[in-house]
């Protein structure tokens, strides 16, 4: 995978983070969700380095980027300190303004940092998520369903870490089978990697990152609802999720100045399952 990508480990203030990148051209920062790694992009990135300079990091908390200790605020893992993160990794880079990218949990990393620093995001895409705050506050049945993990991660005293970490590898399977709009769309050495990286202390890291979600995101999202994104926002989604019974687009425009979009014929998983639509509607909205 990434072949042709270099791959570093840059040290920002608070933390490590991994990366690869490569290509030439206008930086592009491409941001992972749930529970994978940079991985997930490895049939996308090849295709965007051919016009611009891609970053593919792994979020604190996964991959083998570090893992900080977190607080009983769970600060360290709110967004607001996770998109501080990706902002240093591209200054180190050489790069003060960027297009960005993000896919589940990379997404709202991706929104914050575009209500945090406005002047550094000229482009902002957003796979298969809607606002954090919007969820929380429109749960229903469907939603609770299948968004289980919202609520099963943020219970606190280890309970989701000592669960999962009963049978990592089979929770690992069952999420990304079920979320895939047909099981086995993961590739197998991206499966091998997510599963290299499920460990004792990743799945601590990331059940913090969940607990960030529903406590100290929404009181910063609470702060910032009448603050909208400013920059020319793309929002993908999948046509089988349960995004697809809303109005995606509408729900956006709430949060956003300026939005389009439209669903993929794939699952949750866009840039594995649906690679090609995935790269040629980033190209469009990128170039």
């Amino acid at each position: 995978m990434f072949d042709g990508f270099t791959h570093q480990q840059i040290k920002t203030k608070e933390t490590t983070i991994n990366l690869v990148q490569g290509g030439h051209g206008y930086p592009i920062l491409l941001l992972h969700g749930y529970p994978e790694t940079h991985a997930c992009w490895h049939r996308v990135a090849p295709v965007l380095a051919e016009r611009f300079t891609v970053v593919c990091p792994d979020l604190r908390g996964y991959g083998d980027s570090a893992k900080p200790r977190s607080d009983p605020e769970h600060l360290a893992y709110s967004k607001r300190v996770m998109a501080q993160d990706q902002v240093e990794v591209m200054q180190s880079l050489g790069f003060e303004e960027f297009a960005v990218v993000g896919h589940d949990r990379g997404g709202r990393v991706a929104h914050r940092m575009a209500l945090d620093h406005a002047e550094k995001v000229t482009k902002l895409a957003l796979l298969d998520i809607v606002p954090t705050r919007w969820v929380f506050a429109n749960v229903d049945k469907e939603i609770a369903t299948a968004a289980f993990n919202w609520f099963f991660l943020i219970q606190e005293d280890e309970l989701p870490e000592r669960l999962i970490g009963a049978e990592p590898s089979f929770y690992l399977q069952w999420i990304l089978d079920h979320w895939s709009g047909t099981k086995g769309r993961v590739a197998k050495e991206a499966m091998t990697e997510y599963q290299r990286c499920f460990d004792v202390q990743a799945i601590h890291a990331i059940s913090e990152e969940y607990r960030a979600s529903g406590t100290i995101d929404l009181v910063h999202d609470e702060a910032d609802q009448d603050h909208k994104i400013s920059c020319p926002t793309l929002v993908l989604w999948s046509a089988s999720s349960m995004w697809a019974t809303y109005d995606v687009l509408e729900i956006w425009r709430e949060s956003a100045e300026y939005v389009q979009g439209a669903a993929l014929d794939c699952g949750h998983f866009l840039p594995e399952e649906d690679p090609n639509g995935t790269t040629a509607e980033l190209i469009r909205f990128l170039s």
